[in-house]
């Protein structure tokens, strides 16, 4: 009788699950709104350029500075790629501690200098510092230099989900700003009078400025820049990236969390027979921009994770000098599992494509769910 009654309370638990569940499935909003993004008063456009201008240097110093187990890929290397291409600035990547840092949701690399030693050479400390999203809001280190570099007069940029990080340091309150929209919720529930501002890819507030999601970081710094080195130069740059316009236009309601996302989500984490690991090589010289934006992608379809190989061990040097680490080290890899070929050296192309390699190999809605984490606008 009693083994009778655990087998009916385990499929009446396994009945609620499923009920519960289902129930939450088709609360969820069957589709994102077809926003179109409102357009940006000239005066705005002005204002945001004014507020970036660089706050000490006439060749500015900027710091990216992430935490050694879980940085996020993209926020850490776009900024750095973007920014050494265009040559406006002095651009160092940190780590709180010495040692690699583990990008997430993949790659791993060696930064320049730890913040111990970014302050010993810099005591007056950088011009502007960026913080990438990060898998914890609460390292101390990283808090305490975000103030001290505030303190000591830098224009502090939240990338994406590092607004959380921003706001944990307490130098978002009060001011408008805006994140990723997965953690929209969270960051206002956490810090109420943070004054969210929507449809705005970047929002600039007194010494603090916040993106949306991942691929946000190519339009802020772009714009940053133009803060630096005037319009010509940012379009420049703009063209090399792949990117003939681009501002701080956005259309939020078209970022939610919708059921087709969940959906794709459970299902693509229940096919687990078929995941794969897919490689992409190191080689001499590659562009961090590309291989990040490419190596995220992947790694976010829940189907697949991106795996670099080198034929060597030890860092390989990337265009802008960036030390990647190989996660192995291989001469080659099958055929068929490696990440499709990042032949077009413009990185926002490289990511059109890989959404299309992705939509060719897992489909449409993983397409679409790699797309809506990235915060990466539909492209006509």
């Amino acid at each position: 009788m009693s083994s009778r009654i655990v087998v009916w309370s385990g499929l009446g638990i396994v009945l609620l699950f499923l009920v519960v569940g289902a129930a939450w499935l088709l609360s969820l909003p069957s589709a994102s709104l077809a926003a179109v993004p409102p357009a940006i008063d000239g005066k705005e456009a002005e204002a945001t350029i004014a507020a970036l201008k660089p706050p000490k240097r006439q060749r500015p110093l900027i710091a990216i500075v992430g935490i050694n187990d879980a940085t996020e890929t993209t926020d850490y290397l776009m900024p750095y790629g973007i920014l050494r291409r265009a040559d406006v600035a002095d651009v160092v990547a940190l780590a709180t501690k010495p040692g690699p840092v583990k990008l997430f949701p993949a790659l791993q690399v060696q930064p320049d200098a730890t913040v111990a030693e970014f302050d010993a050479q810099h005591p007056e400390g950088a011009d502007y510092v960026i913080v990438p999203a990060m898998m914890r809001d609460d390292d101390a280190d990283v808090l305490v230099w975000i103030k001290s570099q505030a303190t000591k007069g830098a224009t502090i940029i939240g990338v994406c989900a590092g607004a959380k990080v921003v706001g944990a340091s307490g130098l978002l309150d009060g001011k408008r700003a805006t994140t990723h929209w997965y953690s929209l919720k969270e960051i206002r529930e956490k810090h109420p009078t943070i004054r969210y501002v929507a449809d705005r890819r970047f929002v600039v507030d007194q010494g603090v400025a916040t993106t949306t999601g991942i691929t946000a970081s190519i339009p802020m710094m772009l714009t940053l820049i133009e803060a630096i080195a005037g319009r010509d130069k940012a379009e420049a740059v703009g063209r090399d990236l792949g990117l003939a316009h681009w501002d701080a236009r956005h259309a939020s309601a078209a970022f939610t969390f919708t059921r087709p996302f969940a959906l794709t989500a459970i299902g693509n984490t229940l096919a687990f027979l078929s995941h794969e690991q897919l490689g992409i090589e190191l080689t001499p010289d590659m562009d961090e921009v590309s291989l990040a934006l490419v190596a995220d992608a992947w790694s976010r379809t829940y189907r697949s994770r991106a795996v670099t190989f080198a034929a060597k061990d030890g860092a390989i040097v990337s265009r802008n000098g960036m030390r990647i680490l190989p996660d192995q080290v291989a001469a080659n890899w099958p055929a068929g599992r490696l990440v499709p070929s990042m032949a077009d050296p413009r990185p926002a192309k490289a990511l059109d494509q890989a959404l299309r390699d992705i939509s060719a190999r897992y489909g449409a809605r993983t397409t679409d769910f790699v797309a809506m984490q990235l915060e990466y606008p539909k492209q006509p």
